[in-house]
């Protein structure tokens, strides 16, 4: 009967151990499945973070990357538009091709199709011209230069090709060394008297980088228009080779806003018609 007894308690301790060690396996696997949903669970969460991070950023990335590409193809593509001066006899000839050597055609800008400016290389004799077309892409003009060593600048504006106005020599009469820097005297008084008509020139604070806005007061004359406007700027470096032309802001007042991407001296000719004369008003400024 003992014996019988210990058998029975045998027997019981052993399936309790079993039903123990079977419970506990079956516990573990469940917690394992558990965390292992978990994990999956938190390891998709963190992708698919991931992947929204990535495409916000992509998103940024392409949306910077067009607009400051679009910017920078704009502002610092290669000329795709070739010209060339040449002045014989009076006669200024101006050859307009594109890569190609093909004739691209030109938009008409406040009135002319072409504007031909031209400075003496010591930036004090200053020409605004407008040559006519001749057809496959030549212009001329008569004009009498005087003998001096100059730079023409062609300002047109090529139909669907990138264009930048750089600065071409020119030559009449015998050679003049080249001034490769003038010694330009910055003026303390910036009031101009041409032909009889005064002008004065003021200006926000000439800085680099940002909007600077020319203000020309013409002492209560209204100037009469002028290639469709009151005015017109032309800014050169000391150098002669920064060309910028600007237009007025307004069409009522002789406003105009540029920028400057550098410091240093520019000659600023402001253009006005008074009694049926252009007068060039010249003024010599600092941008620090």
């Amino acid at each position: 009967m003992k014996q019988k007894n210990m058998l029975t308690w045998a027997m019981s301790a052993i399936v309790y151990l079993g039903l123990v060690i079977g419970g506990y396996s079956i516990y573990a696997s469940l917690n394992s499945n558990n965390d292992h949903s978990d994990t999956h669970a938190a390891n998709e969460e963190k992708e698919s973070i991931n992947e929204q991070s990535h495409n916000d950023n992509h998103t940024s990335k392409k949306s910077d990357g067009k607009d400051s590409g679009h910017s920078d193809h704009k502002a610092h593509s290669e000329s795709e538009v070739v010209t060339n001066v040449k002045y014989e006899e009076g006669l200024i000839t101006i050859d307009v091709k594109d890569k190609n050597q093909n004739s691209p055609n030109l938009e008409i800008s406040h009135e002319k199709i072409m504007h031909l400016i031209i400075v003496s290389a010591d930036l004090e004799d200053y020409y605004h011209l407008h040559p006519e077309e001749k057809g496959n892409g030549v212009y001329t003009l008569k004009f009498d230069l005087p003998e001096n060593s100059y730079k023409a600048f062609v300002d047109i504006k090529p139909k669907n090709l990138a264009y930048q106005v750089s600065p071409i020599g020119l030559q009449v009469g015998k050679s003049h060394s080249e001034h490769k820097e003038n010694p330009l005297k910055i003026d303390p008084n910036l009031t101009k008297t041409i032909n009889e008509k005064t002008v004065e020139l003021t200006t926000t604070e000439l800085g680099i980088n940002k909007t600077v806005t020319l203000s020309f007061d013409t002492k209560g004359i209204t100037p009469e228009p002028y290639l469709g406007a009151l005015g017109h700027v032309v800014i050169l470096d000391d150098k002669g080779e920064k060309f910028v032309h600007v237009h007025p802001t307004s069409e009522e007042k002789t406003l105009f806003e540029t920028k400057f991407d550098k410091p240093g001296i520019y000659k600023v000719w402001g253009e006005f018609k008074f009694d049926g004369k252009v007068n060039s008003y010249p003024f010599v400024i600092e941008v620090k």
